[in-house]
């Protein structure tokens, strides 16, 4: 099932989305339905299968937000987590060999843009801007200390980040909350599905840009698995519903390229997902 956020007259409402991507169905604040968009539904713990709609109309005239819109919960970020990006990166901002235990950081709230959204890039700020599609975690039960065996109950369901990083920033400090934390770094969307649709051993991740693929991988290169994350992070850390984690990215970055390969004004990125789709965002000077 894919279910998006919609804004309507300031509110967030949960809608159904088709198969296609092409249609959406609102669903009324309801008991069933509650306010708050997907955040809203996730808590109020509705059945799915008795969750009902408007008429269907055409997502092209819906204003369709981010899955878990801004204010959003808790986005935890997993760096290092396919070999091959770690090797790509190696000497610059990596070593080469895996990391015995998950990189763990995070990005702030204000990060959160929806698709179609422009990026925006400040040169006064940073003149190295990246992209990372990321396979992202959205947590629908709480949970403190979870086992490995027990972590794929607490998931929700699963949305697409483009963990978008001001390469200059993130290597000018030893932490990379500030590179990765700028306004509107993370989109996310276009929708979440429920955790049913993905095969965590068998999923494709992509990235192009301008129309070029840069990214092309699969979850089974994942170096760390999600239980294995999920177990790491809720280490005595209590995990809330609507908690977003961010499970890493692949090698193809721009940055791992020679010369590398930023992101500039005028770039279209577009990060897939199998079983979710694709997430489109143009990029802008800001203030231009």
């Amino acid at each position: 099932m894919r279910i998006g956020t919609i804004r309507r007259g300031g509110s967030y409402l949960a809608a159904l989305i088709d198969s296609e991507g092409t249609s959406v169905s609102v669903m009324p604040q309801s008991g069933a339905a509650p306010a708050g968009g997907l955040l809203g539904l996730i808590k109020s713990g509705a059945r799915l299968d008795a969750l009902t709609g408007e008429a269907p109309g055409p997502i092209a005239s819906a204003d369709l937000v981010a899955p878990i819109p801004h204010p959003a919960r808790n986005i935890f970020c997993v760096g290092k987590n396919y070999a091959e990006h770690a090797k790509e990166l190696a000497g610059s901002l990596f070593q080469d060999s895996e990391p015995p235990f998950p990189i763990v950081f995070s990005k702030v709230p204000e990060t959160v843009i929806g698709p179609g959204a422009p990026i925006e890039i400040d040169p006064a700020v940073s003149t190295a801007i990246d992209y990372e599609v990321e396979l992202a975690v959205i947590i629908g039960r709480e949970g403190r200390n979870i086992s490995k065996a027990d972590a794929l109950s607490h998931i929700w369901g699963y949305t697409i980040v483009n963990d978008i990083t001001a390469r200059d920033i993130q290597k000018r400090h030893s932490q990379w909350l500030l590179g990765k934390s700028l306004d509107g770094f993370c989109p996310m969307g276009p929708w979440a599905v429920t955790a049913d649709e993905i095969d965590l051993s068998n999923t494709g991740v992509r990235t192009y840009v301008n129309g070029e693929l840069r990214q092309s991988a699969n979850t089974r290169d994942l170096i760390f698995d999600i239980p294995t994350l999920i177990e790491t992070i809720s280490n005595g850390i209590t995990l809330k519903p609507g908690d977003i984690i961010a499970t890493g990215t692949p090698a193809g970055v721009g940055m791992g390229f020679d010369p590398p390969r930023y992101l500039k004004p005028g770039d279209v990125v577009r990060v897939e997902i199998d079983g979710i789709g694709a997430l489109e965002n143009p990029v802008v000077e800001r203030g231009g």
